[in-house]
């Protein structure tokens, strides 16, 4: 009798619950449909038990959340971290409203006149609303309030009926840099290398890709109104001509269904983008890793014709290893509009190229969507997450045809040159928290255009969180 006693009250605690949640859930049955408790304590339990499965249905009915490591069976891309979703009974709707937010710290060492302040400040704080209606039908919305202004960085809707020919319209990342195309929750630096200045942010337009052969290779095929090389935004996401950019991307892992396990995480592909792009808006500044400005065109340098970038690009993962290499060349048509006519024009060759590693010491296995912690960190229990070393070099060289008519030696270097480390603890899949030393070498660009500008160091922190 004592164990149906036990029984029994822990049935009328999960009754009380479901009745305490009655706000919650769909209207409940009217008060005369309640089991009586009355009978033997068998028959109650049973009643109890019956009551708590009808409630569930109904809540089920009304959505249900579900845990999941991935999509939640969007057409979403694995993400590797613990996202909550809402998924209706029919799966019909499936929604995720999440956020990234990125607390981080820049502090330059012996800190000369020339380099910024050191600050702690928040680089990203974005909130995430996307999700699937009917299946076949993705979107995402993307704002950033950092800084304390409002940026739209993503929102579009991306439609699946095959996933060999999928269409995405609205405002993402075009498909160019590998590094850029990287989430910004998933790179093992705090700052993007040197390459990603000269590929777009963010462009509007509209894009096919899909994927062939089992999944060993994805192709990309898009028309956008154009950006400079960074940008995000010119405009207010119009255009200012009537000519567009044409930008594709193939990328391919031609060992991922072989048994050669040491090779299956081998990716290789190229992308490039062409356009005309004119007007001064359209002329690109680049910064270092540290987020300095290092060159920047004259004001009266405007774009004024075509517009070109290609980019060959690879990533190799094996067990806790990762590798990450790209190049870039970004070629503009400029011309000097001082005094209100054209000068003279030119076609100013920019390039970049960078090489990345990455080593997990816990053991977990290096991903181009992060690393997923084995455990949880607890010190109480003794665990504590995943430690990932990285490093890395990368350069950009300016054209030397952009001095002296078009850019000015005593305030723009002709080359940057940085190499960085930096250790990653991964607290949980969705908890990081990054140190990086990184420093930048340079030709050029010292006051009145003599020598070189002082090397940038730079220690840079961020703890990320990721819901």
């Amino acid at each position: 009798m004592r164990n149906f006693r036990l029984i029994a009250v822990a049935a009328l605690m999960i009754q009380l619950s479901w009745v305490l949640s009655r706000p919650l859930l769909a209207q409940e049955a009217p008060a005369q449909d309640q089991p009586a408790l009355s009978g033997s304590i068998e028959d109650q339990v049973k009643a109890l038990d019956k009551k708590v499965k009808e409630l569930q249905k109904k809540a089920e009915a009304q959505g249900i959340i579900v845990v999941t490591q991935g999509t939640g069976g969007t057409g979403f891309p694995e993400t590797g971290k613990e996202i909550l979703w809402m998924k209706s009974a029919d799966e019909n709707v499936i929604l995720n409203v999440g956020g990234v937010l990125q607390a981080d710290g820049r502090f330059y060492v012996d800190n000369p006149k020339t380099e910024p302040t050191n600050t702690f400040l928040l680089r990203r704080a974005r909130i995430i609303v996307q999700g699937t209606l009917f299946h076949y039908y993705d979107f995402r919305i993307m704002p950033d309030f950092a800084g304390s202004t409002t940026v739209l960085y993503d929102a579009f809707l991306d439609i699946h009926y095959w996933m060999e020919a999928r269409l995405r319209v609205g405002k993402f990342k075009p498909p160019i840099g590998l590094e850029q195309l990287q989430e910004d929750r998933d790179v093992e630096f705090v700052e993007r290398a040197l390459p990603t200045q000269l590929v777009p942010n963010r462009d509007v337009g509209a894009q096919l890709w899909g994927d062939l052969l089992g999944g060993t290779v994805t192709y990309y095929a898009g028309i956008f109104n154009g950006v400079p090389d960074a940008g995000n935004v010119v405009n207010g996401d119009k255009d200012t001509n009537n000519d567009k950019d044409y930008e594709g991307r193939i990328f391919t892992h031609p060992f991922k269904l072989s048994e050669i396990a040491p090779l299956a995480g081998l990716g290789v592909g190229v992308s490039g983008s062409y356009g005309h792009e004119r007007g001064a808006a359209n002329v690109p500044t680049y910064v270092t890793t540290g987020q300095s400005t290092f060159f920047s065109y004259l004001a009266t340098t405007i774009a004024a014709g075509g517009q070109s970038r290609i980019s060959p690009q690879g990533d190799y993962y094996w067990g806790p290893l990762g590798f990450l290499g790209e190049y870039v060349s970004s070629s503009l048509d400029v011309s000097n509009g001082a005094a209100g006519k054209l000068q003279r024009t030119a076609r100013v060759v920019n390039q970049a190229w960078q090489t990345a590693a990455t080593v997990v010491l816990t053991g977990e296995k290096a991903s181009f969507i992060g690393v997923r912690p084995r455990n949880r960190f607890d010190p109480k229990n003794g665990n504590w997450g995943a430690f990932e070393l990285a490093a890395r070099y990368s350069t950009l060289k300016v054209d030397g045809d952009a001095f002296p008519l078009f850019a000015s030696a005593a305030v723009s270097a002709r080359q940057a040159e940085a190499w960085g480390t930096g250790i990653n603890w991964y607290l949980t899949s969705n908890v990081k928290a990054v140190v990086d030393y990184e420093q930048t070498d340079f030709k050029g660009g010292a006051a009145a255009g003599l020598g070189n500008r002082p090397v940038e160091k730079v220690v840079l922190s961020r703890f990320q969180i990721v819901f």
